[in-house]
């Protein structure tokens, strides 16, 4: 009952997360059409304010909105959408019927799938984020986005990313318990330790995120409203604003050690004493089975940190290129391990595999 009780919670939770995801899209849709058949948004608002400590004013720029022009000058970029469009279909075909196998199937109601489940809904809330604001754009030939949409799907889009992140953090965590202690696993990583990991992981990264797109609010906009991606990011944002931005930076760059950096450093120790476990291991087939079960989770690292980390080095040491190889590179790194996941844990788990086979027989005998 504990168990269930857990993963009807998740569930829940997760249904809460694309009820505000879904509203956003909805409204973000609603207003852009709406504000397409009003020249107002091409002249920004002018904001002013009082300092409390100064006797001059100071003027924030604020635009109605922003156009997402990543994929304008891309040559042949209905290809791109519609692969966009088959991607997305795949996330959440694939995740959903991971998720239902895991709950719908006792025997895998365990921390090790409790971590499985989590990542499924953060993979569709990450392309939720991410693919229906192209999609609409190209289909109703609209890349405008209201400012405050636009900043709404810049915490959503960094809280998933982020999210994911931690869920694979969470899953490297399981992973070592279960190897380098055996034994002592099912009294360490518990249901209900497991759940408290998961739901604590997603209410504390809410804070920060939410902080970092407030803060960014107060920017002034003074020089551009084209935003050269395919959707509202801090860092597109910082290059579009005018003053100083040294403080958001300086709180991006701490976000993205500690969620970047910080676990790949922790994933790397886990695989060490994994590594130093499995060697010291006698018989030869728990060798194989201690490191088949890394297997699946080893590419999951490579798919997701992989293009972060080469996007988040090109930028940082400002490396010239293109502004399309840029764009398609963080549309394939952003969207590709959302969908590719659920796959990679169908064909590389023996549990998952078997239940889903038998799932399909089953129905083809009746």
């Amino acid at each position: 009952m504990i168990i269930c009780k857990n993963l009807s919670m998740l569930v829940k939770f997760k249904q809460y997360m694309y009820k505000i995801t879904f509203y956003f899209f909805f409204f973000g849709h609603i207003s852009s059409q709406v504000n397409s058949i009003s020249c107002f948004f091409l002249t920004p608002v002018m904001t002013t304010i009082f300092s409390s400590t100064e006797t001059s004013n100071i003027t924030i720029v604020k635009p109605s909105g922003f156009y997402l022009v990543g994929f304008t000058h891309l040559k042949n970029s209905e290809y791109l959408l519609v692969f966009l469009l088959l991607v997305y279909v795949i996330t959440l075909l694939g995740n959903f019927t991971l998720m239902a196998v895991v709950y719908l199937h006792p025997q895998l109601h365990n921390p090790r799938y409790m971590a499985v489940f989590n990542l499924a809904m953060v993979d569709v809330l990450h392309n939720t984020t991410l693919i229906p604001k192209a999609l609409q754009a190209f289909l109703y030939n609209s890349n405008y986005i209201e400012f405050h949409a636009c900043f709404t799907q810049t915490f959503f889009a960094h809280y998933a990313a982020g999210m994911e992140s931690i869920s694979i953090v969470i899953m490297a965590y399981d992973r070592l318990v279960a190897i380098c202690f055996p034994l002592r696993y099912p009294y360490i990583n518990t249901n209900t330790k497991m759940f408290i990991i998961i739901a604590s992981c997603w209410v504390s990264l809410i804070i920060p995120f939410l902080y970092m797109a407030v803060l960014n609010t107060k920017l002034s906009f003074c020089s551009s409203i084209q935003i050269p991606n395919f959707f509202c990011g801090f860092g597109a944002m910082f290059r579009l604003a005018c003053g100083d931005t040294s403080l958001q930076l300086r709180i991006v760059q701490s976000v993205t050690i500690v969620l970047l950096y910080g676990p790949l450093v922790f994933i790397f120790l886990t695989y060490v004493a994994i590594l130093v476990t499995v060697i010291n291991l006698d018989s030869a087939e728990s060798k194989k089975k201690a490191i088949s079960t890394c297997v699946a989770h080893l590419i999951l690292v490579l798919l997701f940190y992989g293009p972060l980390i080469i996007n988040y080095m090109l930028s940082q040491f400002s490396l010239p290129y293109s502004y399309d190889i840029r764009n398609i590179t963080i549309v394939l790194g952003s969207t590709l391990p959302p969908m590719l996941n659920p796959i990679i844990y169908s064909l590389k788990t023996d549990e998952i595999r078997g239940l889903l086979s038998k799932t399909f027989r089953k129905q083809s005998i009746s």
